[in-house]
């Protein structure tokens, strides 16, 4: 898992739906060169924000297009106007993102920020033609079995019990929930398979209202029954992947999550330090 992709750009590289349009209207040779582009809002509210992506584009076609030649002069201006050395060296490179991490291939995204209410912190699959910004995290060449996983109550429930906060907002990351985050260790290629076709069911579920947001969806007030009941059926068979068909509470089952993070942690032999050289008597 990494972040998404950042801009530093001051907003020039970016537009709105119907900036898009315009820009379009008034320089179409550069809508070859525009991608779908999502933070965390724009993901859970199906915002549509677009992005130049340049990373390809010829120089030829650059110099035939002065609407985005304004755009990147304006992000070389706001880049050498940085206090950071190294956003000021970005600016030889107005065309480019500062951190470009999108993946060759399709990926899962998780919302970095989510809101505290949800019982299950959305997370989907995305088409690698859409550029995911820093707001995101993203896992590339993830599996429909990982998206089951990450989806999960069992995933959901240790993210609350690690994860930071924003305001009262979860705040997901890499280093925190996800690395230390204990998979079932051996699930069988049975419970595989039922685990990724829970999966599908859950996204049969979403795709079934496709005129709502992941915000609508994953509102407790107003979560669609056909979701709720895939959740759960696919929470039952992730469960079933750690050895356990039933916990009391989340408590229990969070007391069960770092109980397995202890076990898996011991068997990771520790690194053996070198014992200093004795000195040599002079002679």
């Amino acid at each position: 898992m990494t972040k998404g992709s950042q801009p530093t750009d001051g907003g020039n590289l970016l537009f709105s739906d119907s900036e898009k349009i315009a820009f379009v209207e008034q320089e179409p040779l550069a809508e070859k060169y525009i991608r779908p582009f999502l933070g965390s809002e724009e993901f859970i509210n199906n915002i549509k924000r677009w992005c130049l992506w340049l990373e390809n584009a010829a120089p030829s076609d650059l110099r035939k297009m002065p609407k985005v030649q304004e755009r990147l002069q304006a992000v070389k201006v706001m880049r050498l106007a940085s206090t950071k050395e190294a956003t000021q060296k970005w600016a030889n490179f107005p065309s480019q993102f500062t951190e470009n991490r999108q993946s060759k291939s399709d990926y899962i995204v998780v919302p970095s920020v989510s809101s505290e209410r949800r019982l299950y912190v959305p997370v989907g699959f995305m088409s690698a033609n859409v550029i995911t910004s820093n707001l995101c995290l993203i896992i590339p060449k993830a599996s429909k079995y990982h998206f089951a996983i990450m989806t999960s109550i069992m995933h959901n429930a240790w993210m609350r019990a690690v994860c930071g906060r924003l305001e009262s907002r979860y705040r997901y990351s890499a280093s925190i929930v996800y690395n230390n985050f204990p998979w079932p260790l051996n699930p069988t290629d049975k419970q595989k398979q039922t685990i990724e076709t829970a999966a599908q069911a859950v996204l049969d579920a979403r795709a079934a209202h496709t005129e709502s947001s992941l915000a609508d969806l994953y509102d407790p007030l107003t979560m669609p029954s056909n979701l709720l009941k895939a959740h759960q059926q696919l929470d039952k068979a992730v469960d079933a992947a750690y050895g356990k068909t039933k916990f009391a509470n989340e408590a229990e089952r969070v007391a069960f999550l770092f109980e397995l993070y202890q076990q898996y942690t011991t068997l990771i032999a520790p690194i053996e330090q070198a014992k200093p050289k004795k000195a040599r008597a002079k002679v």
